[in-house]
């Protein structure tokens, strides 16, 4: 009996463990990532580049740096299914929980045509992931194919950007947001920094994620779709809560389809180059296509090309309510 005893007092001592490392994981990813996206976006624009530009690139792909770390700290670490988790998980959350606690708290409209734009290229992406993903593997060619997607992408989207009218309302959004009196030794300070301290998040919660999966009997792949995906989902989350609150709502809806493009392109191929691998069969019966019908739930909301689209308080509601259905269901599996 003293022995059983002084076995569960372990086991409770290195769970108490592993989530104060994930929770401490979060809180340096979350600083972290805002340091990190304050620096770059005032390197950026110290250098001379373009408001909008910087808002469509920059800092789009900074705030999608916790994941991108998490992702090559996993799979360095042999654990791609986290990686993948983390990124599909993440895409869910980003959709589902941020646009929809943005649209819960104040109606969403669209009114960018460069988000208009920006949403069949969402849908391209995604078709893509499918497709290398049909097979059940992460192949590093699979890999290799989705970085090469990113940096067309990346082009499309300056392209985009430079021809865009004067007039788009997110020009406004994007320039109020970005630091202009910050000097370049300052933004390169905090863009340092930032990196280094997502650095060490990210080590933390993949240790700690990875630890607390074999302890609840669990796969990475459920964690990384679960608590890592929303942990890392929460610079998004506040970026949007803050510009719901100023009805900013161009920052919100691009900062979810930004996100959700980077996601899928540069974690998930860091992870096919980094450490390929096998996946079951849940990832494409189950989580995928939850990502698709999402997506697709996206486009539907935003695909009024003629005049401004708009994403009611109950739509938030409802999509808030589909984030807490599909998590329920896949813990209580």
């Amino acid at each position: 009996m003293p022995t059983l005893c002084a076995g569960t007092h372990k086991q409770d001592s290195r769970m108490l463990i592993y989530i104060t490392a994930s929770l401490a994981g979060f809180v340096l990813l979350v600083w972290g990532a805002d340091r990190f996206v304050v620096g770059a976006s005032g390197t950026a624009r110290a250098l001379g580049v373009p408001p909008l530009l910087i808002g469509l690139t920059i800092v789009a792909l900074a705030t999608s740096a916790p994941e991108i770390l998490v992702s090559i700290m996993a799979s360095l670490d042999g654990e791609t299914d986290l990686a993948v988790g983390n990124a599909v998980g993440s895409n869910i959350a980003n959709i589902a929980l941020v646009l929809g606690t943005a649209a819960a708290i104040t109606p969403i409209v669209v009114r960018s045509t460069i988000l208009r734009r920006e949403m069949p290229a969402l849908l391209a992406v995604t078709l893509l992931v499918i497709m290398l993903f049909l097979d059940n593997q992460l192949s590093r060619i699979d890999g290799l194919i989705m970085l090469g997607a990113l940096v067309l992408l990346m082009y499309w989207i300056v392209t985009l950007g430079m021809r865009s009218a004067a007039g788009d309302p997110i020009q406004a959004e994007i320039a109020a947001e970005i630091p202009t009196d910050m000097p370049l030794a300052v933004a390169l300070g905090w863009l340092s920094v930032g990196l280094g301290v997502m650095l060490l998040g990210s080590h933390m919660l993949v240790w700690a994620a990875h630890n607390l999966a074999i302890a609840l009997g669990v796969s990475d792949l459920v964690i990384g779709l679960t608590v890592v995906a929303v942990g890392t989902s929460i610079p998004e989350l506040a970026v949007s809560i803050v510009s719901a609150l100023k009805r900013e709502h161009g920052i919100v809806v691009g900062n979810v389809i930004g996100s959700n493009m980077f996601n899928s392109l540069a974690v998930v191929g860091v992870a096919g180059v980094i450490g390929p691998a096998g996946f079951g069969s849940d990832l494409l019966t189950l989580h995928l296509p939850v990502m698709i019908a999402l997506t697709l739930v996206l486009f539907a909301m935003t695909y009024n090309f003629a005049e401004d689209a708009r994403i009611a308080r109950a739509e938030g509601f409802i999509l808030l309510a589909v984030f807490l259905a599909y998590h329920f269901h896949i813990l209580n599996r």
